[in-house]
């Protein structure tokens, strides 16, 4: 009986968690990076802070960026009370050119509401020899992943098919 209270007490305590806010502290938010190469890639680390009574719990983190990813592929964590947990990012420059401020917003049970964003600015500095443009580096990346011929003609092994009428439409089709 008493095992059974206890158990349906932590079901219902559970359930309510999103509704109960805490408040959460993001250390050095609004970051200014010095600049880097057209290229490189650079891993960001920000550091969340649970400061209120109850569990935080992430539950979706969206970049402004496909340049962005989150390194453990993890969109949805939890904090407990008085503890703290790194977001780490990793930043694909060779998709921006210029100066660049990214937003990462963080869902779930904020005490100031139901989002928090992670800011951070960069510039991207192009090779001093020649500018490339996105179209060229998106080109190289293709290129190292197999090529544009992979997305056209497909994987050797995933060739599409053909009829014996195709050929005797084209042979009617010359006389």
């Amino acid at each position: 009986m008493i095992m059974c209270a206890v158990s349906v007490w932590t079901l219902v305590g559970c359930i309510n968690f999103a509704e109960k806010k805490t408040t959460v502290e993001i250390e050095d938010n609004n970051r200014h990076y010095y600049p880097i190469l057209a290229g490189q890639q650079k891993d960001i680390s920000f550091n969340i802070k649970n400061k209120g009574e109850h569990p935080l719990m992430i539950t979706d983190i969206i970049t402004s960026c496909g340049c962005l990813k989150v390194n453990d592929d993890k969109a949805t964590f939890s904090i407990p009370p008085g503890k703290e947990r790194l977001l780490t990012l990793s930043y694909n420059s060779s998709k921006n050119v210029g100066y660049v401020k990214h937003y990462v917003t963080l869902y779930g049970n904020f005490l100031s509401g139901d989002i928090q964003e992670v800011e951070f600015d960069i510039n991207v500095v192009p090779n001093a020899m020649y500018t490339k443009d996105y179209e060229e580096l998106y080109r190289e990346e293709m290129d190292e992943q197999g090529g544009f011929e992979r997305f056209v003609d497909g994987d050797v092994n995933n060739k599409g098919y053909y009829m014996d009428e195709d050929f005797n439409k084209s042979i009617h089709d010359n006389r």
